[in-house]
């Protein structure tokens, strides 16, 4: 049954973060700069309204200290303690060119990436907050950025200009970038679904699993493309999952269920769905050169058999357009909080697996 958590709120909410630490809280945060913070049971803790109004658009908690809560607003970055949250223990004013999309904390929690409205991508030292890089190579908005697991200095970016990046801290250019349109094009993907407008694969989210070799990036197109990295950081393979009959808003990978492969999905069509993508043909290791030309369009052909065969392990009418998605283990049930244009959470178990 789903359970509705209510009253945290009085605008839309925007984005729902969650703490590893042993209490297991969420944050969640709305237009007009309101945060909230909410217990396992959905209870409200704290509520908190920052300072000049701008919309929370990012919500990340710290693996490496549970005391700290990072929130994007406007251009800044406020720091604030959910054990105390009375207002920003610092903010990093600036720390965006332009408005702030996106935040991502590496593992060790030495560095925060930014992802802005200018396209640019900044990295800031932690503590202090810092800049550190200033990533450019989006010609558009940059609406995402996520952390590799495991490789702290690999940052994965994504943006309205359907572009997915690879970078390197160590240098200002991406070590790879692939152009989501091109690969739709070389797919010859002109057959639109019954009632499905033609929408480009303008990225809205990208989310690294576990492993940190598998993306998936929830775009406009309605599809979740995937990406696998090999070894060397190097482009290994590529695929897609047709999820949404509209734009496809946010993909998050589960590192909480079987298997690293779990991503979960929620678009404009109000749906949500969980996907077990263990068996796509992103996983499966590349034949040798020779075989794969032969072989080209006959696997293309197939990839698309087994997607649709393979349709999503849970599915959730929601109803509303989903702003996003947060796999949290609540009371020791896997669950989904669903966040839309309402100032209510909606919590799903994932239990009927």
């Amino acid at each position: 049954m789903a359970g509705q958590w209510s009253e945290g709120h009085s605008t839309s909410i925007l984005c729902v973060g969650a703490s590893s630490g042993p209490e297991g809280l969420l944050a969640s945060g709305s237009e007009g700069g309101e945060v909230t913070l909410w217990s396992q049971e959905g209870t409200i803790i704290g509520r908190l309204t920052l300072p000049r109004g701008e919309d929370s658009t990012s919500v990340v908690f710290s693996h490496a200290a549970p005391g700290q809560l990072y929130v994007s607003h406007g251009d800044a970055v406020s720091v604030l303690d959910p054990r105390n949250l009375k207002g920003p223990v610092e903010e990093f004013q600036g720390a965006g060119e332009e408005e702030i999309n996106a935040l991502s904390l590496n593992e060790t929690g030495s560095a925060l990436a930014v992802a802005d409205d200018s396209g640019a991508v900044r990295v800031l030292e932690l503590p202090g907050g810092k800049v550190c890089r200033t990533l450019r190579r989006h010609t558009n908005i940059c609406s995402s950025v996520a952390f590799r697991p495991h490789r702290p200095n690999n940052l994965i970016s994504a943006g309205l200009d359907m572009q997915v990046m690879l970078w390197g801290l160590q240098k200002t250019r991406p070590l790879w970038t692939v152009n989501l349109q091109d690969v739709a094009e070389e797919e010859g993907d002109d057959q639109q679904r019954p009632g499905q407008l033609f929408n480009p694969p303008l990225v809205h989210c990208v989310s690294v699993a576990s492993c940190g070799n598998i993306l998936g990036c929830a775009a406009e197109d309605g599809r979740v493309h995937l990406i696998r990295i090999g070894s060397g950081s190097k482009l290994e393979q590529q695929g897609a999952v047709k999820a949404h009959s509209q734009g496809a808003s946010q993909a998050h990978f589960v590192s909480f269920l079987s298997h690293p492969h779990w991503l979960l999905t929620g678009g404009n069509d109000g749906l949500v769905a969980l996907w077990d993508l263990s068996k796509h043909p992103v996983n499966k290791a590349k034949s040798p050169p020779k075989v794969e030309a032969e072989k080209e369009e006959e696997g293309e052909e197939e990839e698309d058999v087994t997607e649709e065969k393979s349709g999503p392990k849970l599915r959730i009418s929601h109803g509303d357009k989903v702003n996003w998605l947060c796999p949290v283990v609540l009371k020791g049930e896997p669950s989904v909080v669903v966040a839309d244009q309402s100032a209510s959470l909606t919590v799903y178990p994932l239990s009927p697996l």
